[in-house]
């Protein structure tokens, strides 16, 4: 993909899809099918093309991003160090701050429904939260 790709008036679902569909092989089957497991775990995602060629799902920030390699398909969440994560998908950049990924090999499967939590949880912690009460105010 190149930017002139997104400037001839794609969208980044168009975009996304284009990229599952050039990947053609076991990758673009997994993409496709954690794809569809965002937007069932979220009805609400925002599809984003980022950085040149990087398909994201957002909703009130960056859940996560989902890069293909040839060896592995990586979806890396951006807060992921903050979700609980007790099925243990995260499985890659687990040393870092804030961010987690997990890495998808071909042939491996990951657990629908605890992928789904993750996704929920990563949404859940980018709403905005209740306002907080000024100091100033008075009760």
């Amino acid at each position: 993909m190149t930017k002139s790709d997104a400037s001839q008036g794609q969208s980044a679902s168009e975009l996304i899809s284009k990229r599952i569909s050039e990947l053609g092989d076991w990758r673009g089957e997994t993409l496709s099918r954690m794809r569809r497991l965002i937007k069932d775990a979220d009805p609400d995602v925002v599809e984003e093309w980022k950085w040149g060629d990087v398909p994201v799902w957002s909703h009130n920030g960056i859940i996560c991003t989902g890069e293909s390699y040839k060896k592995a398909v990586k979806l890396t969440f951006a807060k992921g160090a903050s979700l609980k994560d007790p099925a243990r998908l995260f499985n890659s950049s687990l040393d870092g701050n804030v961010r987690r990924a997990i890495d998808i090999h071909e042939g491996e499967k990951v657990d629908e429904s605890a992928f789904k939590t993750l996704v929920r949880q990563a949404v859940a912690l980018n709403s905005p939260g209740k306002p907080k009460p000024s100091k100033k105010a008075k009760s």
